[in-house]
C-alpha cells in the first residue's frame, strides 16, 4: 500500500530558489501592469486636459476673442465644473487647461511620457521658447517633477541660451539641448544652489568640492546627461611631482573625460594653464583607443573675461573657463539679455 505523503511534507518539496523565482515573477507582473496602468491614465488625464482647454478656446473664440474671457468665464468654469464633477477644477488648473491648448495646439506634439503635474509646471515658464525647451528636455532626460522644478528656479533655458546666437536659440527651443560638442555642456553660470552653503560664508575649495560629492545626484543634474563620476582629487604623477585634479568624470555620449577644477575666488592664468596640462596628461596617459580628447572645465566665482582670452589663446584643448554662484539666478535679468541677443541678431539682418 503507497505511504501517503503528509501536507507538511507536501510542502517543503517546494524548493525555496524556485518559490522566490515565482514570487519574484509575481512582483514584477504587478510592478509592470501598474506601471502600465499609471501610465495610462496620466496619458488619458493629459489628453483630456487638452481636450478642455480647446473647447475653452473655441468657445471664446468662434472666430473672434469673447469679451467674456478675463471677466467671469473662468471663475464660472472653475466653480461649475468642481460642483458637477469634483475636484481638480479649482481657477488655477483651468486656466492652465486653457494655456496648455495654446501652447500645444497640434495634439500629435504632446509627450506621453509627460504627466500633467510635469506640463503644469512647464506652463509656468514666461514665454513659449522656454516653454518647449522644457517640454522637450524633460522627455529626453526623463526628468521628475522634482528635477523639473529644480531645472526651472535655475533658469537653465535663459542659461544656456546666452551662449548661442538667435537660430541655436529657436532650435534649443524646438529640440531641447542637444549634446554634440564640447561647447554644449557649459552653461555661464552654473548654479549649486543645492550644495547649501550661504553665498557670503567663507568657505575652502575642499568644501565646495566636499558638498558636491554629498550631492553628487544635484551636481549630475545640473552638469546635464551623459556624465558619470570617475573620482575626486585625482592622482595624477608626472616625474616626481603629483597632481590632483578636483573632480573627473566621464562623459558617454562625447565619449571623453571631462576634469573640473574648483577656485574659490577668481580664476587666475595659471590656473588656466594648470588645467591645460592635466589634459595633455590625460590624452596621453588616460585616454584608450576610441576616447575623444578630453575636456577641461574651470569653475571660479569670478572670471575677468579679458585675462581669460589672453591665458587661453593658442591653445588648443578643449579648455573651458566657467562661474558657478552659490545661489538662484536673477530670471528676470536672465530673460532680459536673451530677448537682447534675439533683438540683436534681427537688427543685424535688416542691416545686412
Amino acid at each position: 500500500m503507497r505511504k501517503k505523503t503528509s501536507r507538511r511534507h507536501m510542502k517543503t518539496d517546494i524548493s525555496q530558489p524556485t518559490y522566490d523565482e515565482l514570487l519574484d515573477n509575481i512582483g514584477k507582473a504587478l510592478r509592470s501592469g501598474r506601471e502600465h496602468a499609471l501610465k495610462a491614465v496620466n496619458s488619458e488625464m493629459v489628453s483630456t486636459y487638452w481636450n478642455i482647454g480647446r473647447h475653452i478656446v473655441e468657445y471664446e473664440q468662434k472666430g473672434h476673442e469673447r469679451a467674456e474671457y478675463g471677466t467671469n468665464l473662468i471663475d464660472r468654469l472653475a466653480h461649475d465644473l468642481t460642483a458637477t464633477y469634483g475636484k481638480g477644477f479649482s481657477r488655477s488648473n483651468v486656466i492652465y487647461m486653457r494655456k496648455f491648448y495654446l501652447c500645444f495646439p497640434k495634439r500629435e506634439t504632446l509627450s506621453h511620457q509627460l504627466t500633467w503635474s510635469h506640463y503644469f509646471e512647464i506652463l509656468k515658464a514666461e514665454d513659449s521658447l522656454a516653454i518647449g525647451f522644457y517640454a522637450q528636455q524633460c522627455e529626453k532626460e526623463q526628468w521628475s517633477v522634482r528635477e523639473l522644478k529644480r531645472q526651472m528656479k535655475s533658469s537653465l533655458f535663459q542659461r544656456l541660451a546666452l551662449s548661442r546666437d538667435k537660430t541655436k536659440i529657436l532650435e534649443l527651443s524646438r529640440k531641447g539641448q542637444e549634446v554634440q560638442n564640447p561647447q554644449d555642456l557649459i552653461k555661464d553660470p552654473f548654479v549649486l544652489e543645492f550644495v547649501g552653503l550661504p553665498q557670503q560664508e567663507t568657505y575652502l575649495e575642499g568644501e565646495l568640492e566636499q558638498r558636491l560629492i554629498q550631492n553628487l545626484e544635484g551636481f549630475l543634474l545640473e552638469l546635464g546627461k551623459g556624465f558619470a563620476f570617475v573620482g575626486r582629487q585625482y592622482r595624477i604623477n608626472i616625474g616626481s611631482r603629483h597632481f590632483y585634479v578636483d573632480l573627473v568624470f566621464y562623459h558617454r555620449i562625447l565619449k571623453c573625460f571631462v576634469l573640473i577644477d574648483l577656485k574659490r575666488g577668481e580664476i587666475e592664468h595659471h590656473d588656466i594653464g594648470q588645467m591645460n596640462l592635466y589634459l595633455n596628461y590625460f590624452k596621453k596617459e588616460e585616454s584608450t583607443e576610441g576616447d575623444h580628447e578630453p575636456i577641461g572645465i574651470i569653475l571660479g566665482a569670478y572670471k575677468d573675461k579679458v585675462l581669460v582670452e589672453y591665458a587661453m589663446q593658442g591653445m588648443t584643448n578643449q579648455l573651458f573657463v566657467s562661474r558657478y554662484q552659490l545661489y538662484l539666478p536673477n530670471k528676470a535679468q536672465l530673460q532680459k539679455e536673451v530677448l537682447k541677443i534675439l533683438s540683436d541678431h534681427e537688427t543685424d539682418n535688416e542691416l545686412a
